[in-house]
């Protein structure tokens, strides 16, 4: 059930014929007109091979025709999500770094921007020499690694281009200012990765799994739902008309915050427990169902 009571659920037919709803209270989704998306990246506009489908393409762009402000929200870093961004044609501004940054495309200048306090990193290396962890640091727009654990293509794949490889992570917070970082885990480690992280570190930072490998750590108050809400005051636009898109347990925040919440279909529970509507999974365009759905419609 939704935050609202009501769960409209996004039932796919044959392909290539549309998606059909199926509401399944006695009420539809209430929504104002939309003025804003907000999309996540990995698992909802795009799978595995980084490819956005042409119906999600013709979906945005038909949107930001109508004078709808497209924004993206990700764990991923500005660099990365770039070109996406450009492809695309979005000029509004892009939220990385599941929430620390705020920043157009256009713009060398930050609207806003979180770091880590070194000494919280220390810890966090402590733990990592302990309990044997794959710790990955982000600092001043490059990642920084010293634990090579997969084949090179991986780290790339999964992190941008940007890698630089030391012999110490510690040592790279001398020089650089730490945004946030990740740890790779094993599926079947995550959770217990997770829950030693919140319980050490309540209060001290964000702590959010935006992968199935991934378990991040965040500034304290650093979410994609405080950025989202930050950028919505910025243009002026109110939750009620805001209409955010998502699939991990990180996105639930703000598919529960906005107007018109939406999981998508390969989503996880915790995000399609909160949100209004359940749309088609990726590999049937679900961002584009959603879209057209509501604005398009």
């Amino acid at each position: 059930m939704s935050k609202r009571g009501r769960l409209v659920v996004a039932t796919s037919v044959a392909s290539p014929a549309p998606a059909t709803t199926k509401v399944v209270t006695t009420d539809n989704v209430p929504h104002a007109r939309i003025r804003l998306i907000a999309l996540d990246m990995d698992g909802t506009l795009m799978g595995e091979d980084l490819v956005i489908s042409p119906r999600v393409r013709r979906a945005i762009a038909a949107a930001q025709a109508r004078g709808v402000v497209v924004t993206l929200a990700t764990g991923r870093m500005l660099d990365f999500v770039l070109p996406f961004a450009r492809d695309l044609e979005i000029t509004a501004p892009l939220i990385c770094y599941q929430g620390g940054l705020i920043q157009a495309a256009d713009s060398d200048v930050p609207l806003y921007r979180a770091t880590m306090e070194p000494a919280l990193v220390r810890e966090v290396l402590e733990l990592e020499a302990q309990r044997g962890w794959h710790v990955i640091l982000y600092a001043d727009g490059d990642v920084f690694l010293a634990d090579r654990r997969h084949p090179e293509a991986f780290y790339r794949y999964m992190l941008g281009e940007r890698l630089v490889w030391v012999n110490d992570l510690s040592h790279v917070l001398e020089q650089h200012e730490p945004v946030k970082l990740i740890i790779f885990v094993e599926t079947d480690e995550a959770e217990r990765v997770e829950a030693e992280l919140r319980q050490r570190f309540e209060g001290r930072m964000e702590v959010a799994r935006s992968h199935a490998l991934i378990v991040e750590a965040n500034p304290p108050g650093v979410s994609k739902v405080d950025a989202l809400e930050r950028l919505s005051a910025r243009l002026g636009i109110p939750p009620a008309q805001v209409m955010a898109i998502g699939d991990q347990g990180n996105d639930a925040a703000m598919v529960a915050w906005a107007g018109v919440g939406v999981a998508m279909g390969n989503g996880s529970p915790a995000t399609i427990a909160v949100a209004d509507w359940v749309a088609p999974p990726l590999e049937e365009d679900g961002v584009a169902v959603a879209i057209e759905h509501f604005i398009l419609g």
